[in-house]
């Protein structure tokens, strides 16, 4: 394990960039594996108290792949060459666990003021979809309407987040 708070948090976030990336430009099977390569890598370097942090990940990559499986159903989002998206892919699931570390991490600063979050999420949320429609993997098939829904969505969703971590993982808080 890296015994600095700073180098732990600049691996994290390369990670979860890295991740993201691979994840966006070779969407499949193979990057999601990536991914559990780079969260077995996480774990093994950055994480203090693995067994906590991994059932955060899991509740979060549940809430998270639903939100996007919501957005897929309901035609927020899309995929290039899909019809229709049942659930959300494994490689987007990937991001969702990758994205997760961050929230005990290198992005742990964000709970620290109560009102940031709710400014951060639904401008950085649909960022990071919006960039990925600008890569081709996904289509945001009504601009408006998607980056709507996704700001209302990660406005929801990521406090929550932070709240799960901060009274069911109150452990995890940096």
């Amino acid at each position: 394990m890296i015994a600095s708070d700073t180098a732990r948090n600049i691996l994290n976030f390369a990670l979860f960039q890295t991740g993201w990336l691979v994840c966006v430009l070779f969407p499949g099977l193979a990057a999601a594996g990536l991914v559990l390569i780079f969260l077995a890598i996480h774990f093994a370097l950055v994480s203090q108290k693995r067994f906590t942090e991994l059932q955060f990940i899991g509740f979060g990559v549940v809430l998270g792949s639903l939100m996007d499986t919501l957005w897929f159903r309901t035609g927020v989002l899309g995929i290039n060459g899909s019809d229709e998206v049942l659930v959300a892919p494994p490689w987007l699931v990937a991001i969702w666990a990758i994205f997760m570390t961050t929230l005990c991490h290198s992005l742990g600063w964000i709970a620290q003021r109560k009102w940031l979050p709710y400014v951060f999420a639904p401008i950085g949320g649909p960022f990071a979809y919006w960039s990925a429609s600008k890569l081709g993997i996904v289509t945001l098939p009504d601009l408006t309407i998607s980056l709507a829904a996704m700001a209302v969505g990660w406005f929801l969703l990521f406090p929550l987040l932070l709240f799960v971590r901060k009274t069911l993982y109150s452990e995890l808080q940096p």
